[in-house]
Formats: structure tokens, C-alpha cells, sequence
């Protein structure tokens, strides 16, 4: 087993860490005090080949494969979560459109996401009624002559007010899963509405709407009622995302909780002197790197193009839930300056909680692990 990294996996984890520390760090805490959409930071990830990793070359995109993404999620992470999970739903809008779109699909949206011509891509498949169960939704698209109408709403869409383009899905036949199809519905599509950006716990730089469709020009992406095999194969790799997301921010909250044990002193020594400072940041430390070492196998058979759902359920359900633990220890070691907006422990706590609910929840993950195991 080799787990060394290829230059140019090393290359772009470098060129996501340098940009992040001089260009997002700095405007990380204005951004979530503000709740400001960072418009020229998501540019710049743009011209550096971030906002499309994993997209061919012939279509804008850096190519640089799975585990190269994954790596320049930890490090953008790191500095600005906001920024993070706008960056993966991005990509992750880039791979859908470049694998199951027309020719014509993909050269005209993939160049446009890789190279910031669109500030953001979106993900349209959550419903007020529909969450975990996709196959509720009531989201309906009707053939128009040679086109496709949406009615109905969505929740939770990130990006959605900002987005070029989003993958947006329908009904089109029966009930369950086997009647959704997946559609490009381009910003300021008539009949499309904006609802109110969502006053969040966390990610408060991310733009998280609803969006209603009353008569919506849509574009169909990929074969009639093959929507929800669409959906599942993003939300696979979606879940490598998240799961790096996670680990980045969590990365974060553990150094520094190290800077300030090592400074804090209490009892004429540095609290990093006691054991139980030593096995929360041992605990932490340990379930970071398991985490890292899920993340990058996922990530990896991805890039193989071997069967990787397990893997990537499994991935994040263990990242997510282990990050969470990591930052709630991190504020534990700051204490009452922990509780405060003077250090970034307390938001990176805020952000990292909604990585155990969006792109399938923790207990989801844990049924797609049991099932592939009792078969």
C-alpha cells in the first residue's frame, strides 16, 4: 500500500494551502460575522484550477483527479468553511454536468464553473417534504413541445442564489425513485425564484436558499426517469467532499488548540502540561488521521473508478462525527475564551455541525454501510 502522494496531487495541495492562508484566512472571520458570499475569493480558487479538479482538461477543467480534490477541500477548509462548501458543491455540479450532459452541455456550463464565469454551481434535490427520501419529492417537470417545464420547491440549496447553473430534480413518471429525471436550469431562468438566504448556525458565508419553480425552462441532463442513478453517483463522490471539508476544519480547530495549550498557563506551567489536555489532543489527533486515511481510500477507488458508495458512506460518517467531537474538545481547551468570538474555536464548531446532516445524514450512512455488509 502506498501512501505517498504524486507530484501532482503534492502540487495542488500546495497551491490550495498557500492561497488559503494568504487569501482566505484573513477574510475567514469577516466573512461568517457578515455573512458575506466571498465573490473574489471563489474567483481566485477559480484561476488556480480549484472549482474544477476533477473536470476533463478539454472542458476547463484541472484534471487533476479525486485524491487531488479531497487534499485542496482539507486545506481551503482549513481557512474558511464557507468558502469550502461552496468550492465542493461547485465541483461536484462541474463532474455531473461533464459526465452525464450532452457535448453541447458540457462546453457550454463545465468552462464556465472551472473558470468563475459562473460564481458557483447548485444542487438542487432536497424538498421541504423530501430530505433523506429523495423518492417523496413532488417537484414535477411536463413536456412542452421540445421543452421541460419544473413546478414545485426546493430547500437547502447552497449557492442557489449566486449559481450560473444548477442540477435541479423532477418527477416525470410514477411514484419512488424510478419516475426522476435531472435538469440544467440556468440563473434567471423565467418562472425561477430566489426565496431568503437561510439564517444559519454555521457556514454562514454560504448562500443556502430556497428556490420555487413556477413553469421553469429546464434542460434535461442525462436519459427520461434516470435522475435518481444521477443523484446517487453525486452524492457518493459528494460525500468525499464533505468528509474533506470536515476534516479540514476540524485540522484547524486542533492546531490551534495546540498553539493555546502550549501558551496558556495555569498553575506556573502551560496547561499542555496536563493529562487531560494531552488525551483530548491525543484522542483528537488519532481520530483525525483514521479520518484522513478513509477519506483519501474513498477518494482513491473513486479515482480508480472501482465501486466506492461504502467506502464513501463510510468515509464520512466517521469524519463528520469524528470532527465534531475534535472542535467541541478544541473549545473544551480554550475554555471560557473558547466560548467567545475572539478565537475561531467557537465557529469552527458552528460550521462543522451541519456536516453530519447535508449530503445524506449520519444515520443514512450507517444504512448504506449495514446493507452493504448483510448482502
Amino acid at each position: 500500500m502506498d501512501f505517498d502522494l504524486t507530484d501532482t496531487q503534492k502540487l495542488v495541495q500546495q497551491t490550495a494551502r498557500d492561497f488559503a492562508q494568504k487569501s482566505i484566512l484573513p477574510e475567514a472571520a469577516a466573512i461568517d460575522r457578515e455573512e458575506r458570499f466571498p465573490f473574489e475569493i471563489l474567483k481566485g480558487l477559480a484561476d488556480l484550477g480549484l472549482m474544477a479538479v476533477n473536470v476533463p482538461s478539454e472542458l476547463g477543467g484541472a484534471e487533476a483527479g479525486v485524491v487531488a480534490y479531497s487534499l485542496a477541500m482539507m486545506e481551503v477548509a482549513r481557512a474558511c468553511a464557507s468558502t469550502a462548501v461552496t468550492m465542493a458543491v461547485t465541483n461536484m455540479v462541474g463532474e455531473v454536468i461533464a459526465k452525464f450532459g450532452t457535448r453541447e452541455q458540457a462546453s457550454k456550463h463545465c468552462p464556465r464553473l472551472a473558470d468563475g464565469t459562473y460564481a458557483a454551481g447548485a444542487f438542487a434535490l432536497s424538498e421541504p417534504g423530501a430530505g433523506s427520501d429523495p423518492g417523496s419529492m413532488r417537484t414535477t417537470a411536463t413536456r412542452n413541445g421540445d421543452k421541460w417545464l419544473l413546478d414545485g420547491q426546493k430547500m437547502w440549496i447552497t449557492s442557489g442564489a449566486h449559481a450560473g447553473v444548477m442540477v435541479v430534480w423532477a418527477r416525470t413518471g410514477g411514484p419512488g425513485t424510478a419516475g426522476i429525471s435531472c435538469f440544467l436550469v440556468e440563473k434567471g431562468a423565467p418562472g425561477l425564484i430566489i426565496g431568503k438566504h437561510e439564517d444559519k448556525m454555521g457556514l454562514r458565508g454560504s448562500n443556502t436558499v430556497s428556490l420555487t419553480f413556477e413553469g421553469c425552462e429546464g434542460e434535461l441532463l442525462g436519459d427520461l426517469n434516470g435522475g435518481f442513478k444521477i443523484a446517487m453517483m453525486a452524492l457518493d463522490g459528494g460525500r468525499i467532499g464533505i468528509s474533506s471539508q470536515a476534516i479540514g476544519i476540524a485540522s484547524a480547530a486542533l492546531d490551534e488548540s495546540i498553539e493555546y495549550a502550549r501558551d496558556r498557563k495555569q498553575f506556573d506551567q502551560p496547561i499542555a502540561n496536563f493529562q487531560a489536555i494531552q488525551w483530548m489532543i491525543a484522542d483528537s489527533r488519532t481520530e483525525l488521521d483514521a479520518a484522513r486515511l478513509l477519506c483519501l481510500r474513498a477518494a482513491s477507488m473513486k479515482e480508480r473508478s472501482v465501486p466506492f458508495s461504502r467506502e464513501a458512506s463510510m468515509s464520512k460518517v466517521w469524519s463528520t462525527e469524528a470532527a465534531v467531537r475534535v472542535c467541541n474538545r478544541a473549545v473544551q481547551v480554550f475554555g471560557g475564551y473558547g466560548y467567545t468570538r475572539e478565537f475561531a474555536a467557537e465557529r469552527h464548531l458552528r460550521d462543522v455541525r451541519v456536516t453530519t446532516i447535508y449530503e445524506g445524514t449520519t444515520q443514512v450512512q450507517k444504512i448504506v454501510i449495514a446493507r452493504a455488509a448483510l448482502k
